[in-house]
């Protein structure tokens, strides 16, 4: 029977979301002093309302909305939160509950349970806002709000400003809050870091679980089953990070398989690659892992050579990873590295700086290295505003441009993928046709590979956060019932795990 070297899961303290609201509320002062604007007025949230499946009475999990999540840590919806710019002073807005809801959902609980509970100064109700935050400031004939609206760079949706009864009576700011909250959650504190630890502490462990249970004639359903009981029957890992990606054989090429039209169905056979993109979530912060592997257990010499070419990859990136870096130089630098792993293979002919002026490497790698990582999958933040993003193949679908900083926490996930939709054009055209060997041929139908790792940027380098097996000796190892035991992590100053 399976178990775990990391239960029971920490807790979490809720000073993480106290730390979170003093530093956006200090960043925040210091771009109104720059800007010789009054230190006067009130961040206002809104949190996430609970959804209903269509027209149904079906109430789907509810999830919070991550900016509020990052300041406020309230699991539950239907709650707004404000902070007064003076004073730093954090209040809390909680639904009012009909007296059915003790009968079918439980307790209903006073407003001193949510302040004790969530660490704020004061605890009302949302039909109170408007009164109350008047009250608050008064003299002033329309107090100001700071509200939340901005483009998320990864979504191209725009965040959702509070609304209430009442706004109207207030001066309202859309422009100020989102860039600055954005950039805080950017570079995380040492007790964000250390959620993230375990979050990817129990997918790492939930991963080779996988690899130690996985047969040829499976489902790949089946393997998704298994990573999601492990990182909530040992984590306490309720919600993942995304939509499993659990792709076996040709399906290994499709990027973002396992969506509702590609369900994670296959029956995989004996030879064939698998390519598992899982990550849970812990207390809001998530992991994002990929592990690739045979599903035999056995590499042939074929899947060696593009699992080293990207492991090579993914190990360089790592090793050069230190603030100031340019991630776009590290997307290069990854494509390089796969690009002289396949023409050293006999895949790829000609000199491989060619290859890259022709953005060859886009072909076998059409996604971004990597991306920001915090309470979402893709944390916001990636691209500054003005910034640009890059144009050509490969380097525009990059999720930030942005040079490295320490604080931050970047997914490393170089691949390598054989997608006719790519490679059959390649092979035609004119400027990259003579790079192609007859060799390539063997590979279509491979699939894919692609390796990712969760990697904190601190000030000497970086530190890889994810603890799977890589190596082909490791992977091989485990799959024939190896031990790789994974420790709980050495605590971070003032983190929780």
């Amino acid at each position: 029977m399976a178990s775990s070297s990391l239960t029971p899961p920490p807790e979490v303290p809720m000073k993480l979301h106290v730390l979170n609201r003093n530093k956006l509320i200090t960043s925040l002062r210091d771009h109104l002093s720059s800007s010789s604007h009054p230190h006067h007025g009130f961040v206002l949230l809104q949190g996430g309302e609970e959804q209903t499946r269509y027209c149904t009475d079906h109430a789907e999990l509810f999830r919070q909305e991550s900016y509020f999540a990052y300041l406020f840590g309230v699991q539950e919806p239907g709650f707004y939160g404000a902070i007064d710019i003076a004073t730093g002073k954090s209040l809390l807005f909680a639904p009012r509950l009909p007296t059915e809801y003790a009968v079918w959902l439980g307790e209903i609980k006073p407003l001193s349970y949510y302040k004790e509970r969530y660490m704020v100064d004061l605890a009302f109700y949302t039909d109170e806002i408007a009164t109350t935050l008047l009250n608050q400031c008064q003299g002033v004939a329309q107090p100001l709000l700071f509200l939340l609206h901005g483009l998320n760079t990864d979504s191209n949706n725009y965040s959702k400003p509070a609304e209430f009864e009442g706004i109207e009576k207030f001066e309202k700011d859309l422009n100020t809050l989102h860039p600055i909250l954005t950039e805080c959650r950017v570079l995380k504190t040492n007790l964000e870091l250390a959620v993230i630890q375990y979050a990817n502490d129990i997918s790492s462990e939930a991963h080779v679980e996988v690899m130690k249970n996985v047969k040829a004639g499976m489902k790949e359903y089946q393997l998704e089953s298994i990573f999601l009981h492990h990182a909530y029957m040992y984590g306490g890992c309720r919600h993942c990070s995304y939509t499993c990606i659990c792709a076996t054989g040709g399906n290994s090429s499709v990027l973002h398989y396992g969506h509702a039209a590609a369900p994670n169905d296959r029956t995989f056979e004996d030879g064939d690659m698998s390519l598992l993109d899982m990550g849970a979530e812990y207390k809001f912060y998530g992991s994002d892992i990929t592990c690739s592997f045979p599903v035999n257990g056995k590499f042939t010499n074929d899947q060696r050579l593009i699992y080293n070419a990207v492991l090579d990859a993914h190990n360089a990136v790592i090793s050069s990873m230190k603030p100031g870096v340019s991630w776009v130089e590290m997307h290069k630098l990854a494509e390089k590295i796969i690009l002289e792993s396949l023409k050293k293979g006999g895949l790829l002919v000609g000199d491989v700086h060619d290859m890259m002026a022709e953005r060859v490497g886009a072909v076998f790698m059409p996604h971004g290295l990597g991306h920001l990582l915090g309470i979402d999958t893709h944390d916001p933040g990636g691209y500054l505003k003005g910034a640009e993003r890059p144009k050509e193949p490969g380097l525009k679908s990059l999720r930030t441009s942005r040079a490295l900083l320490e604080g931050m926490v970047v997914t490393v996930e170089p691949g390598c993928y054989f997608i006719d939709a790519l490679l059959v054009p390649a092979m035609k055209s004119p400027s990259t046709s003579k790079f192609f060997s007859s060799e390539i041929n063997r590979f279509r139908g491979f699939g894919g590979v692609r390796i990712e790792s969760d990697v904190y940027v601190n000030a000497h380098g970086c530190l890889n956060m994810t603890k799977c097996p890589r190596e082909i000796s490791e992977i091989e190892s485990v799959m024939a019932g190896g031990p790789w035991p994974i420790k709980k992590s050495v605590y971070f100053e003032n983190g929780a795990c």
